[in-house]
């Protein structure tokens, strides 16, 4: 099947040359790669290497998805199509093209498009779905991704992320379109003036809400921030936010400037230690309390934090349990902690935080990987039922602390992080000081997150069988500790040693969970966006030396099941 989309690709006298030279430079396995299957929705929508063929990110496969979702919209009448899609992009080699690509295929549906002029911060995109009151939005973007990556992803009216149920019809009519390579664009002078331009008057109503989450914005700025975007999209937004709320700040300069090819940085991702070498090089030389970063499409912030001389990463799970229980005590101080509150976090997400939470009275939430399930699980218990939301975040460096942004905001949290930090220094303690009295209060949680790549078509069979095996041969104990519980979201059933339900409100997805005798839990998910396979630690012990030894026991067992698989 895929030779034959391959010689049709190859054969089609119009396709771009620079695609055609690609085409014609790779390699069997590379064209077996690009063409074994179509681009699929993951958990962050559609994301891919860049290149020639239907399982990469092209202009082509643009045209494709845009007319599905064209053909989605107009089936939800006149009103959807006047109410507009607002689209914005990132710094990544297309994104550009990528992003008028498809307001040029809404238009010729007769849709309105809004479209920033230049690149944004993703979460922005989400404000302004709901503040222009659009029927949904597109982000070009590729997020932390490495440079040879771009992808798309689609908001509803909400501002979130579309859920399974959503992508569901849109699929169906992506599917329906045979030829990609046959989708042409001729726009009447009345459906270019559908295209409509937003800029500063957008970035003024988003900053401007973003200041209202401070718990005290008249309080004395005493802590010195680096802060790097990582060549991505929020240097401006950001820069301003720090000038506008007094914040002593210092840009690295080398990673400023918004560039493709992410030349100063030896990864854009705010997830891996990597990306700071040279901002703690700035720090150092600054003595900074704390340095920020956000990725390229600025929707993940990620800490190091000065601690006894030196400079502390923290994860994203140690940030999250830092940042509610900095908005829990701050609501109890000014006596503004909601009866009702609740806090939305993941089902991989480490359980310190969803701890704190609870200790202050909060409903926990759970929902699946991916920002969309929390912004899913905001608009059913908030929206619907009228609790009052206090944050939502994950453990891969994602939050928000108020929902007028649906989608994770590394602006929010950079901004609620420096308060964090200001707030603690004048009591004399860092966020690490932070992080060790909430393990002193509510016992050690070690977080540790594995990947193990599996790209190709034999890497997707590989990841099935992984999967299978551990579903046919589920493990009775995991180092040394019994497993109590099996939660499996791909058939959506709970199981303990004498009971079996099923786990409601959550729809099926491919992950397996493990929980100990000890209250720890393992977790293995394949990623929606990229060839790999995740494996989550969440282990509790008396100390890290503990807890690392429990997982090293685990993971032995672990990498047992994966070699005969």
């Amino acid at each position: 099947m895929w030779q034959k989309q391959y010689e049709k690709w190859l054969n089609y006298p119009d396709l771009d040359e620079g695609l055609k030279a690609e085409l014609e430079a790779m390699s069997q396995a590379e064209i077996e790669d690009a063409f074994y299957r179509d681009l699929e929705f993951g958990t962050a929508g559609m994301r891919g290497i860049m290149g020639p063929g239907c399982n990469r990110m092209n202009i082509y496969m643009i045209r494709k998805v845009n007319t599905g979702f064209a053909q989605y919209i107009e089936s939800k009448g006149k009103e959807a199509k006047e109410k507009g899609i607002a689209i914005a992009y990132d710094n990544r080699h297309n994104s550009y093209e990528f992003a008028k690509e498809s307001a040029k295929i809404l238009a010729s549906f007769d849709i309105n498009v809004y479209i920033f002029s230049s690149l944004r911060p993703t979460p922005e995109l989400s404000f302004t779905v709901r503040d222009l009151n659009c029927f949904g939005g597109i982000v070009c973007t590729a997020s932390h991704n490495p440079k040879e990556y771009n992808g798309y992803k689609l908001y509803d009216e909400k501002g979130c992320q579309l859920v399974p149920h959503l992508i569901k019809p849109i699929i169906e009519n992506i599917n329906n379109i045979e030829d990609e390579l046959a989708l042409e664009i001729n726009l009447s002078p009345q459906q270019e003036q559908r295209i409509k331009y937003i800029d500063k008057e957008m970035d003024d109503k988003y900053l401007n809400t973003i200041k209202t989450i401070q718990f005290h914005p008249e309080a004395v700025k005493d802590i010195k921030i680096v802060f790097t975007p990582q060549h991505g999209t929020s240097r401006i937004n950001m820069c301003r936010l720090f000038e506008e709320t007094s914040y002593d700040y210092v840009l690295v300069k080398e990673q400023a400037d918004p560039d493709p090819n992410f030349s100063n940085t030896l990864v854009p991702n705010p997830e891996d230690p990597k990306a700071y070498i040279l901002a703690l090089e700035y720090a150092r030389k600054y003595d900074a309390d704390i340095v920020l970063s956000t990725d390229p499409d600025a929707d993940r912030m990620g800490v190091q934090v000065k601690h006894q001389g030196d400079y502390i990463f923290l994860s994203g799970n140690q940030t999250g349990a830092v940042i509610i229980e900095y908005l829990c005590r701050n609501l109890k101080e000014k006596k503004e902690l909601p009866k009702n509150g609740v806090m939305i976090s993941t089902v991989v997400t480490n359980d310190l935080g969803n701890v704190i939470a609870e200790d202050y009275g909060l409903k926990v939430v759970l929902g699946l990987t991916g920002f969309k399930f929390i912004g899913e699980k905001i608009a059913k218990y908030c929206d619907e039922q009228g609790l009052k939301f206090v944050f939502g975040y994950e453990e891969s460096y994602g939050s928000i602390v108020q929902d007028f942004v649906r989608d994770k905001d590394s602006l929010q949290a950079c901004l609620i992080l420096a308060e964090a930090a200001n707030y603690y220094k004048q009591k004399g303690q860092t966020l690490f000081d932070v992080v060790e009295e909430l393990y002193d209060r509510y016992g050690y949680h070690y977080d540790m997150q594995e990947n193990i790549m599996l790209p190709g078509a034999d890497g997707l069979q590989r990841l099935q069988q992984i999967l299978s095996n551990l579903r046919k041969d589920e493990p009775k104990t995991l180092g040394g500790l019994e497993v109590v519980k099996i939660e499996d979201y791909g058939t959506l059933i709970r199981k303990t040693k004498n009971h079996e339900e099923k786990i409601e409100d959550f729809v099926v997805s491919d992950v397996l969970k493990y929980f100990l005798a000890d209250g720890s839990w393992v977790a293995i998910r394949p990623s929606g966006t990229e060839p790999k396979c995740k494996f989550y630690y969440c282990i509790l012990g008396r100390d890290k030396e503990e807890c690392q030894k429990t997982t090293a026991a685990i993971k032995a067992e672990i990498d047992e099941i994966i070699a005969g698989s």
